[in-house]
């Protein structure tokens, strides 16, 4: 038997840059997963691929094949014909997106814990082997009803040495941007991935993003009314930034109490341990997981209204 004969395509689940994502079940152990399919043609000849896979599919399969850890999703196996090449992933029931948008009432506090304490789990362990994600968003974080939560699509992914090297700042989806991306900063490293995440639970608090911004000068502006307008005095080196201005205007610091539904003042100070302005003074993931915030957590159920139904829909 083909290797891709044993799977049934079920549904479509989603669709990226390179390609499209399905519901398939494995015909020998009845289990759901996650088929990645990924065409080929279109990137024959191509600067940025190897013999027609795009650098994103290389990067994302060598980057997994190396991580084992309980809120990483698991690439389970990589199969690929003539033109196509097909990734198989564990299986979630819908991403935290999705989970956000179908959810009516405000995601219970400790649920927001236990998802907090797994996803900087994932991030230390990510971290400590030297990677950074890159691309952390609520679309690229899968969740089943048992209440895990995982890290996916590794695509923007990449191993990183110390000190740390120059890399595109053209990374990470503009609303999770960390500011030093924004201000042209082309040395960065872990802290990038640290301020996403804490974008990610301000949006689970408030069930919107925090800095929906439109153009970079916008997300900055967005960052600046509630965060107030950085200067030399909170962040050493920031006027030798590419993109800072002198120009820019002159914010406050708001009361994030009134922007974001906290549960408790423990829940708003972790927040505010992520969103700090200078990336040396963010806590690391290591850092964070000692945190009596993080200690309290227990693996919570989620709201099941969010949840499709566990039937068999048919192939698109």
């Amino acid at each position: 038997m083909d290797k891709l004969d044993r799977f049934i395509k079920l549904a479509k689940a989603g669709e990226g840059t390179y390609g499209v994502v399905y519901k398939a079940k494995n015909k020998l152990t009845g289990k759901n997963v996650a088929l990645k399919r990924i065409k080929l043609e279109k990137f024959y000849n191509k600067e940025e691929c190897s013999e027609g896979v795009p650098a994103t599919a290389i990067r994302e399969i060598t980057l997994l094949k190396g991580l084992r850890h309980s809120s990483i999703v698991e690439l389970l196996d990589v199969m690929q014909s003539t033109d196509k090449l097909y990734l198989v992933f564990e299986y979630l029931d819908l991403d935290l997106k999705r989970y956000l948008d179908n959810t009516k009432r405000q995601i219970e506090k400790e649920l927001v814990r236990s998802y907090m304490k797994q996803l900087v789990e994932a991030l230390a362990y990510m971290h400590s082997h030297r990677i950074l994600h890159r691309d952390l968003k609520p679309q690229n974080l899968l969740v089943d009803k048992e209440g895990h939560i995982k890290l996916a699509d590794f695509g923007l992914s990449r191993s990183f040495s110390l000190p740390t090297r120059t890399y595109t700042h053209e990374v990470v989806t503009m609303w999770y941007r960390a500011p030093e991306l924004l201000l042209g900063e082309k040395l960065y490293c872990t802290g990038i991935d640290i301020w996403s995440l804490g974008c990610i639970m301000a949006e689970m608090l408030m069930k919107k993003a925090i800095f929906p911004g439109d153009s970079e000068i916008d997300q900055l502006y967005k960052i600046f009314k509630i965060m107030g307008t950085p200067n030399e005095e909170i962040w050493e080196g920031i006027s030798q930034f590419p993109d800072f201005k002198p120009s820019f205007p002159m914010w406050v610091p708001a009361n994030l109490k009134e922007i974001v539904n906290f549960h408790n003042q423990e829940e708003e100070d972790f927040l505010k341990y992520m969103l700090v302005y200078d990336p040396s003074k963010r806590k690391t993931a290591k850092e964070l997981l000692k945190t009596n915030y993080l200690k309290c957590a227990k693996l919570t159920g989620p709201e099941m209204e969010a949840f499709p139904l566990d039937e068999n829909e048919e192939s698109e």
